[in-house]
C-alpha cells in the first residue's frame, strides 16, 4: 500500500495520472476487502481465513514477481505491466479481508488474561518496527536485486506465515478466552489431552 503508485510506475505506466488513479483503485479494494473481512471472521473462522489469504496472497506475489521479471529482461509488452497491475490488486483483495484483521484478531484472544495487556501492545510494536523496516528498505531492495526478485522474497515470508499457521495456530473462533488458554497451557507442557482436542475440534466445526 505504501508504494502502490511506484509499483504501478515501475510496472511501465509513467503517467502520474494514471498511476494515482490505479492506487486509488487498489486503496478501494483495500477498504472493501477489511469490510468484507469483518463479516468473514466470524462467519469463515481464523485459521481457514488466514490460510485462504495467504494462499491468495502468495499466488498474487508470484504473479507480481514474474511479470516484473519478463520485464527485466527486456520485454516491452504492456500485457506485463497490466499483469503486474492486476497482481498488485489481487494481493490487496486478498491480504485485506484476511491477512489484515485476523493477526489484530487472534492477537485479542490468544494470550492469558494476565498478560493480555502487555503482549498485545508488544505485538502491535513489532508490527510497526516491521512496517517501518519493509518502508524503509523496500526501495532499496528493488533497486539492489530487482523489482522481481523482491517481490519473490516477500512471496518466501509469505510462504513461512502459512507453514505457521498450520503449524502453530488454532482455529480460536467460537471459544472463551479461558479455553484458548487451556489449549496454550496443554501445548506448552507438551500435553494434549481429549479436553484439549475437543476444543480445537469446536474451533474447527463452528
Amino acid at each position: 500500500m505504501y508504494y502502490s503508485p511506484t509499483i504501478v510506475q515501475m510496472a511501465g505506466f509513467q503517467s502520474n495520472q494514471l498511476a494515482l488513479l490505479l492506487s486509488l483503485i487498489v486503496a478501494a479494494m483495500n477498504a472493501a476487502g477489511t469490510v468484507l473481512g469483518i463479516y468473514l471472521i466470524d462467519h469463515f473462522g481464523r485459521r481457514k481465513l488466514a490460510l485462504s489469504s495467504l494462499s491468495g496472497v502468495i499466488v498474487s506475489l508470484l504473479i507480481l514477481s514474474g511479470a516484473f521479471f519478463v520485464q527485466s529482461s527486456g520485454s516491452t509488452s504492456v500485457f506485463y505491466g497490466w499483469l503486474a497491475v492486476i497482481g498488485l490488486a489481487l494481493y490487496i483483495g486478498f491480504f485485506a479481508p484476511g491477512m489484515g484483521p485476523v493477526p489484530w484478531t487472534v492477537n485479542s484472544e490468544i494470550y492469558p488474561e494476565a498478560y493480555r495487556g502487555i503482549c498485545g501492545g508488544m505485538s502491535a510494536t513489532v508490527n510497526w518496527i516491521s512496517n517501518l523496516i519493509v518502508a524503509q528498505t523496500f526501495l532499496s531492495v528493488a533497486e539492489s536485486v530487482g523489482t522481481g526478485a523482491t517481490f519473490l522474497i516477500i512471496a518466501v515470508v509469505a510462504v513461512i506465515a502459512f507453514v505457521f499457521v498450520i503449524l502453530f495456530l488454532p482455529e480460536t473462533k467460537g471459544l472463551t478466552f479461558e479455553e484458548v488458554e487451556r489449549i496454550w497451557k496443554e501445548r506448552a507442557w507438551g500435553s494434549s489431552g481429549s479436553n484439549t482436542q475437543s476444543l480445537l475440534e469446536q474451533g474447527d466445526e463452528s
